[in-house]
């Protein structure tokens, strides 16, 4: 075999089969190594950012790695963004990056780049593939660097000559390692730093907003009385009826120090000392209260759910019942479109066991309370703050579960860093329902801009804030890519277009001006 069917072999061997890919004429050999291996599912995107949020999105919800591939450094520069924002999920993404062949790097032809320079920021592991025997042990390290917990980014690069010469061997996974333990005097410090004051926040983030973890922090949120919070911006929550109902600290750096002001002690279970979003002149960049005294029971790479059991066990908690969420879903609201109907809306009609991918910005600051109380579901964030992941994670999650609706809230600006991701909705048939808040501008820095003292935006600063000239046919533009479209202005025809796209089985799009 030659290099790249040997790097197919060796990622079907891992248990990677689906590769999200925007190829070139350097990744040639490799797909054509797709047709004469059988295993792997190939989802084409037409822009490489699409392709790395997609691997996101998928690592997220079928907890192990897909495969991106990539076209040379300046595809890899376009995904980089949402590389950026695996990164900061702590996703597992196998990236496959094509390169010139290695003779061909010394005439430095047009293409010719740095992509490990430009690999190595978004990346825990990165490697160009020397000869073709040396491709399949190195994608061998990359599935396992990949998966190293929490999960990481791992970049093979894979020049076309070790991809098209012979001698190519499958590659053995090395083994990964398991989630590191927590040691028993850290559980004994945190029983007792949890015993010494009742006004002590537990910070959750990573792994232990996962239903297990939930369940135990509610059993010791009810022996203590200790309040429990989620980080600002999150992988992955397990929500609704039947779980632990938790806030998000606030993105307002003004509301964060409220909500904050009465927590004496934080204890961190796979989340960091919390801090703002951005600096803003005459306000701290850390949330806590000055004097606050923060400890870590377990960091993201270490196992959170049994660093919880047996902290509830030393505060003998795991026999006390928990108060957990019951299903209390707000009613369908009528009237003008605002960001509170819209927040009903979902709550009120989301589907059981759906997932949702939440990139609002704005609009959905007010999502959670109206959620809380809907049927189960799993709710994706994104963590990096690069805007355009939104409709390319959807595409990942739904491909990870395809028995689940996906249910994306994307704002009219972040959409439309990426919205090529709906031709591959389309393409593959994906069950994905996309809600697009079209209130026509970017929101988000009207607020900055005060928020940074920058002052009242005059003429050109309010040009440069909005979306209205001209207005995007969010409804035109998703229909020529193959997605079902509707566009609504008021609340009851919300509720109903929103009611008939949970029911298609496939892409759909609703527009909601406001």
């Amino acid at each position: 075999m030659n290099g790249a069917e040997s790097l197919v072999s060796t990622l079907l061997r891992g248990g990677v089969n689906v590769s999200f890919a925007n190829p070139g004429t350097s990744e040639m050999h490799y797909v054509a190594a797709l047709d004469k291996i059988e295993g792997m599912r190939c989802v084409l995107c037409l822009f490489e950012g699409v392709a790395t949020g997609a691997a996101d999105g998928y690592a997220r919800m079928a907890e192990k790695p897909a495969a991106t591939l990539l076209h040379l450094g300046p595809g890899l520069a376009n995904g980089i963004a949402n590389l950026h924002n695996a990164k900061k999920a702590r996703s597992s993404v196998v990236n496959i990056v094509g390169d010139h062949a290695i003779h061909h790097l010394k005439h430095n032809a047009p293409l010719t780049s740095d992509i490990i320079g430009l690999a190595k920021p978004v990346s825990a592991w990165v490697k160009a593939a020397t000869t073709s025997r040396t491709v399949g042990q190195y994608g061998a390290e990359a599935i396992a660097a990949a998966g190293t917990p929490p999960g990481q980014v791992a970049t093979l690069i894979l020049p076309a000559d070790t991809a098209w010469n012979e001698d190519g061997v499958v590659g053995i996974l090395p083994k990964i390692s398991a989630p590191e333990q927590v040691g028993d005097v850290v559980i004994e410090n945190a029983a007792r730093f949890i015993g010494e004051d009742n006004s002590t926040l537990i910070l959750l983030g990573a792994d232990a907003l996962k239903e297990a973890p939930l369940q135990t922090v509610a059993k010791i949120k009810a022996k203590t009385g200790v309040s429990v919070m989620a980080e600002g911006m999150n992988a992955r929550i397990q929500r609704g009826a039947g779980r632990l109902s938790v806030d998000r600290i606030p993105y307002p750096v003004p509301q964060a120090l409220e909500m904050l002001s009465n927590f004496r002690q934080v204890l961190l279970v796979g989340a960091s000392e919390p801090v703002g979003f951005f600096a803003y002149p005459h306000l701290p960049s850390q949330l806590t209260p000055k004097g606050c005294h923060i400890k870590t029971l377990a960091s993201p790479e270490q196992d959170c759910l049994v660093a919880l059991e047996a902290l509830a066990d030393a505060l003998d908690a795991n026999h006390v019942q928990p108060e957990l969420q019951c299903l209390d879903k707000p009613q369908k609201p009528q009237g003008p479109i605002t960001i509170d109907t819209i927040a009903a809306t979902i709550g009120a009609l989301l589907p059981e066991n759906a997932i949702v991918v939440d990139e609002s910005i704005t609009t959905g600051r007010n999502f959670f309370p109206y959620t809380s109380g809907a049927h189960p579901h799993d709710w994706l964030q994104n963590c990096g703050g690069s805007i355009g992941l939104g409709l390319p994670m959807a595409i990942g999650a739904a491909v990870a579960c395809p028995d689940r609706k996906v249910i994306c809230l994307e704002s009219d600006g972040s959409g439309m860093y990426c919205p090529q991701a709906l031709w591959t909705q389309a393409r593959e048939g994906l069950d994905i329902t996309t809600l697009i808040f079209a209130n026509r501008s970017y929101n988000i820095l009207v607020g900055e801009l005060a928020g940074v003292g920058a002052g009242t935006p005059g003429p050109t600063a309010t040009d440069m804030l909005s979306l209205n000239r001209p207005v995007i046919d969010w409804v035109g533009f998703a229909k020529s890519l193959g997605v079902e479209a509707t566009r609504v202005e008021d609340s009851h025809d919300l509720c109903q277009a929103f009611e008939h796209a949970i029911d298609v089985d496939g892409p759909s799009l609703v527009e909601v001006v406001f």
